[in-house]
């Protein structure tokens, strides 16, 4: 595996995911990881990534000097590449110019990083930096240069050091995949070997050697990420696995009923339908604030699990479907109090909880999960299923959670589903849906004031739900939900297009 450190940079997964795609497995960790954690991971190489700061400043995040005495190859992008040279002797400094957006890349050796590119030809390079290295230390190399940037990539071959500048890790460096993939094969040794065929095999024996000859039960939503989990469980404790399907109220029109018929054939005996609408209702009454929300659904489905698990006798083992995107936004790389948004079954968790977790999926994109599912054989309805968000609609539903503001939710949600369908987007977009604001405004309905609630639509473009572009609808599509919306939905007078990409924004609102 590759271990990435990760500095803060907003591409920091865009460089795992570019890795996996040359099928080698990699994990994220913060910056700080200590020696001993790295140690036990046994990467075969580190990259260090990009980050907002500058590694001469006071408080600029650093990685244990320590690190770099181990004998494998580093790779150090933007900020990394000067700490790699700050830490060897060699000086960064700020740049007289900065260097934002595309540039040309001369290569001075084209040997290693730079192997199959033409040697003193160009390339181009996507940079982002205000620094600049200044000195190197004796004895390196310098490997490339652009018009602003003298050292815009060096190597220490002998010691396995290496440093760019740009980010080879964007689409916007168009060869930056065979960089990338020249450190990974030639460079650190590694074989593409990491398929989904290689997962399942692995998932179902290290499952299988978790649980024992325990029973387990795994949280099923219908979602994709908890029908591979529950698959991938079945296949390896056969029917001493429980699915349980939890109506928490805040379900989708219709979905109780969808995913209880599509599961019961499924599972047969190993599913189980709970009730708990009242539950979640009752607890989350009177919250307003999105991370109590979130907190507050974790803990009851936690209580709906144990008290099931209380039925089956002893059950110590809990499978959800935890995905990468859910514990990179929950722990930012800079700590708790930079966390994005606390996942309901990551850190909305109870600390105190009866169950070992068991999560299968904690390495993988929503994509990858997409490809597991197609591996095991998933019907497509399944493994093309838009995104739902664990604590389902008390999220979209902004502010105090009634059953009269999840009516209308609910029902304008459906109008949303139902014309995206009808348009041929539902397999095109990432995700799109209704979010019902807490806010009222004033209209005219029937020649009277109306003084009703908005709601907004969200449709979004992703790969792996780290990044989301809004999707440019037709003005005649828009024009049809709105107006169905507004028209068959009582208690809603205006309908509103959120055009925010992420980042700055999350995909969803809370």
């Amino acid at each position: 595996m590759i271990l990435i450190l990760d500095f803060g940079s907003q591409y920091t997964q865009l460089i795992a995911r570019r890795i996996r795609e040359a099928n080698v497995y990699c994990e994220i960790h913060p910056f700080n990881l200590t020696l001993e954690k790295i140690q036990q991971l046994k990467p075969k190489g580190i990259i260090l990534s990009g980050g907002p700061a500058s590694v001469y400043q006071e408080s600029a995040p650093k990685a244990e000097e320590r690190i770099f005495s181990l004998p494998i190859p580093f790779l150090g992008i933007c900020y990394g590449m000067g700490l790699i040279n700050q830490a060897a002797g060699g000086e960064v400094a700020r740049a007289e110019r900065r260097e934002y957006g595309s540039a040309e890349l001369f290569v001075d050796d084209d040997t290693d990083l730079f192997h199959g590119f033409l040697h003193n030809g160009t390339v181009r390079v996507w940079m982002s930096h205000g620094d600049k290295m200044i000195s190197l230390p004796e004895g390196w190399r310098i490997l490339a240069h652009s018009r602003n940037s003298p050292i815009a990539s060096f190597a220490n071959p002998e010691r396995k050091l290496f440093g760019v500048q740009f980010h080879p890790e964007v689409a916007h460096t168009p060869r930056g995949k065979e960089i990338l993939e020249n450190f990974l094969f030639r460079i650190c040794g590694c074989e593409p070997t990491w398929t989904m065929g290689h997962f399942v095999e692995t998932s179902v024996k290290k499952i299988r050697a978790q649980a024992g000859n325990s029973r387990m039960i795994c949280a099923l939503s219908g979602g994709v990420d908890s029908s591979v989990v529950a698959t991938l469980a079945h296949r390896a404790i056969g029917e001493r696995l429980i699915c349980v399907f939890v109506n928490n109220g805040l379900l989708r029109e219709g979905e109780a009923d969808h995913v209880s018929r599509l599961f019961s054939e499924r599972f047969g005996k190993s599913f189980r339908y709970v009730d708990a609408s009242q539950r979640f209702l009752s607890a989350l009454k009177g919250v307003e604030d999105p991370e109590v929300k979130r907190k507050k659904i974790g803990h009851a489905f936690i209580e709906v699990f144990e008290a099931e698990a209380k039925k089956l006798g002893e059950v110590p083992f809990l499978a959800q479907g935890t995905l990468y995107p859910d514990v990179i936004e929950s722990v930012s790389f800079v700590g708790p109090s930079a966390t994005i948004k606390t996942h309901h079954n990551v850190g909305g968790l109870p600390t105190n909880m009866r169950f070992q977790l068991i999560e299968p999926l904690r390495e993988l994109f929503k994509d990858e999960v997409r490809k597991l599912g197609q591996e095991l054989g998933l019907p497509q309805e399944l493994i093309q299923r838009q995104p739902f968000p664990g604590p389902g609609l008390a999220i979209r539903v902004l502010g105090e959670v009634t059953e009269e503001r999840l009516r209308i939710l609910r029902a304008a949600d459906a109008i949303v589903l139902s014309e995206i369908k009808s348009a041929g987007l539902y397999d095109k977009v990432w995700q799109s849906f209704a979010v019902l604001l807490p806010i009222k405004t004033v209209g005219v309905m029937g020649d009277e004031r109306s003084y009703e609630n908005v709601i907004a639509l969200r449709v979004v473009e992703s790969q792996d739900g780290m990044t989301a572009n809004w999707v440019p609808l037709a003005p005649e599509l828009l024009s049809k939900i709105s107006n169905r919306i507004i028209n068959e939905v009582r208690g809603v007078n205006r309908v509103v297009y959120d055009i925010s990409s992420k980042p700055p924004a999350t995909i969803e609102w809370e």
